[in-house]
């Protein structure tokens, strides 16, 4: 076990491993993702209360759910590599960013699209609303502090610092509803109690869910392994891969 999360480890182990994932999550990704779209979108019921303008929740649910998951998993990855000095770690943190940001964004504006006819504006200062504004502007510092340093350790000190220090913003997001007065209805899914909405609504979301997940996890893989190849370049292992694929 422990060889293998060595193995693992090492970005010449993780790009021979990785490669056998990549075609079972995207097709995993596709078919969660059309199923899940085409049956919420077009075949599940309509709200009582909110009629069709409920179906925006099978893009902003999966949406918020991952910008709040890949925040913490950057934070993760940043501790690894801070403590363990585990480059591939920051590898997958920063191919991580830019794909929490646009999740991030996709989750703000879906449910901007939906506040209008929900609650009359396009906005409001809302306790969760103004959480995943923050976390949109933490991805976003950990993105440029990347840029900012003359040298790519140091960037990645940096940003894997504010990711430790930011992630202190995600239970604030999932509890805000809680904490505090709030416009935003609370979690659609609960642990411990039954789902409020019917199965024929909850079902495909759940499949949305799972499909985006799925989506991140090939996307963090394919990107990871494509910067792999371009920081060890000049390792003989590389090359000889390079040669073989000419």
């Amino acid at each position: 076990m422990w060889a293998f999360i060595h193995k693992l480890g090492s970005p010449k182990g993780f790009y021979a491993i990785s490669a056998r994932w990549l075609t079972p999550l995207w097709l995993a990704a596709a078919a969660l993702i059309l199923i899940g779209g085409t049956w919420g979108l077009a075949f599940s019921p309509a709200d009582y209360q909110q009629g069709d303008s409920f179906r925006i929740i099978y893009v902003h649910v999966p949406a918020a759910f991952l910008a709040q998951s890949i925040f913490v998993a950057m934070a993760a990855a940043g501790f690894v590599f801070m403590v363990w000095k585990i480059k591939l770690a920051d590898m997958a943190a920063a191919m991580m960013a830019p794909l929490g940001a646009g999740m991030t964004f996709v989750a703000l504006f879906s449910g901007a699209v939906w506040g209008v006819p929900t609650w009359g504006t396009w906005w409001q200062w809302d306790a969760r609303l103004t959480s995943m504004l923050i976390l949109f502007f933490l991805y976003i510092g950990v993105i440029a502090l990347r840029g900012a340093f003359a040298s790519r350790d140091g960037g990645a000190r940096a940003a894997s610092v504010l990711a430790m220090v930011g992630v202190i913003n995600i239970p604030i997001i999932k509890y805000s509803v809680e904490w505090w007065y709030t416009l935003h209805q609370p979690a659609t899914f609960s642990i411990t109690s039954k789902p409020a909405m019917p199965a024929a609504m909850w079902l495909p979301l759940l499949l949305m869910v799972l499909g985006f997940y799925c989506f991140f996890i090939a996307v963090t893989l394919m990107r990871t392994r494509s910067e792999i190849l371009r920081r060890e370049s000049s390792k003989r292992w590389v090359r000889a891969l390079v040669e073989e694929q000419r």
